[in-house]
């Protein structure tokens, strides 16, 4: 892999860390600003929404620049948001920062993926984004623990501050490594890849990685409270949890981007009913700990194993959109970050007790299957065609099948 390509990981770090370090800090923010827990979980939500709208839109705003030079425009808008982030004492104006920096996040993405998948051979996209999600990753285990810690002893904004300088490094990093190119307004019609991005392959593709998406937010948003108030662990158990989700989900992006480009069928199928499986387990077995630990290691691999899986297939099924794929498989699995804080939220608001965001996990996996298993029976009634444009450098064939 192009070392570029992690120099990008870098930047992916401290956005990741951002994205997800509100897990656990949302019981501190919620206090300080006199606010609900399930109020201060729409902040994940709202960081989602962001990343919804802006990923597509941010997408096509960057055509109109160099590759490298959108980067650098959304990375440091992106550390300037967490500057006011961490100094507001409102929780409006931290809400809004939140979608100004998922806007920010989102461009970035969208750009990183098509550029880092550009970087390599075409046979070659799920290992790409599996370095380049490694920043996702390496966030949970270090970046979002490092946060709680950072909370726990200097207040919830002080995590803000160290996004804010994790960012630093990777713009002057991009900067010098990333290779400026050319706008990329006129090498493709906006129709053309609207027109590849409406197949209904892809589209099945979107809705499953949001759905599956949808499950690990669910969980992940509300593992705090879980880990204090269902399992009854101390506080100072919650850092340890999400780290070991980190473990697990880089586990599981590791060994996914390994087989993703030539046998992700075991993967989707496999993974997801484990990933079932995993959820029901976690909500029958959330009051003892032992289980617990098992459970966040083996869940956080599983999650992240679909998902990125989920990802390289929508990124093939996009080939004829090289440059508005990514926004789209960003925006598609934001929806389910944004769908399933709001769910969980609802759930907990409704007195169904913190147990409840595992049980919709659950319910948002299957419900995938169900979706997959429907869209592949469908696809095999299908007559045979030619495939048309990118789609025959997919490996493995088909999206219902893959």
């Amino acid at each position: 892999m192009p070392f570029a390509l992690y120099l990008l990981g870098l930047a992916v770090f401290a956005q990741g860390t951002s994205e997800f370090m509100l897990s656990g800090l949302i019981p501190d923010i919620a206090r300080d600003l006199s606010v609900s827990v399930p109020a201060a979980g729409h902040l994940t939500s709202a960081f989602a929404v962001g990343m919804i709208v802006g990923a597509p839109l941010m997408a096509l705003l960057s055509r109109r620049f160099s590759r490298r030079g959108a980067l650098l425009v959304f990375l440091v808008t992106f550390l300037l948001v967490h500057v006011v982030g961490a100094l507001t004492t409102s929780f409006a104006v931290l809400l809004v920062t939140r979608v100004v920096g998922a806007l920010a996040n989102a461009g970035f993405l969208a750009v990183a993926l098509v550029t880092a998948t550009g970087m390599v051979g075409p046979d070659a996209k799920g290992r790409a984004t599996s370095a380049l999600l490694g920043g996702v990753t390496v966030a949970c285990v270090a970046g979002v623990p490092a946060g709680a810690l950072l909370g726990e002893a200097w207040g919830w904004r002080s995590a803000f501050w160290a996004v804010a300088l994790l960012s630093l490094p990777a713009v002057l990093a991009i900067a010098r490594a990333v290779p400026a190119g050319a706008p990329e307004t006129g090498k493709t019609s906006v129709l053309g890849e609207l027109r590849a991005l409406r197949g209904p392959r892809l589209l099945v593709t979107l809705l499953l990685g949001a759905l599956v998406n949808g499950a690990t937010f669910c969980t992940f948003t509300y593992l705090s409270p879980v880990v204090t108030h269902v399992t009854g662990l101390g506080s100072g158990w919650v850092p340890a949890m999400l780290a070991l989700f980190g473990v697990g989900s880089f586990v599981g992006v590791t060994v996914a981007g390994r087989v993703a480009d030539v046998s992700p069928l075991p993967v989707l199928i496999f993974g997801s009913l484990a990933l079932l499986a995993g959820w029901v387990l976690f909500a029958v077995t959330a009051a003892h700990p032992v289980a617990v630990v098992v459970l966040v290691l083996v869940q956080g691999a599983l999650s992240f194993g679909v998902g990125s899986t989920l990802i390289a297939r929508a990124l093939y099924a996009a080939a004829d959109a090289p440059h508005l794929a990514g926004g789209f498989a960003t925006a598609a699995f934001n929806v389910g970050a944004a769908l399933g804080p709001w769910l969980g939220g609802l759930a907990i608001s409704a007195d169904l007790g913190y147990r409840s965001p595992l049980w919709l996990s659950a319910t948002l996996v299957a419900t995938a299957l169900l979706v997959g298993g429907t869209a592949a029976g469908l696809d095999g009634r299908r007559p045979p065609r030619a495939p048309a444009g990118g789609a025959a450098a997919e490996p493995n064939g088909s999206l219902g099948r893959s």
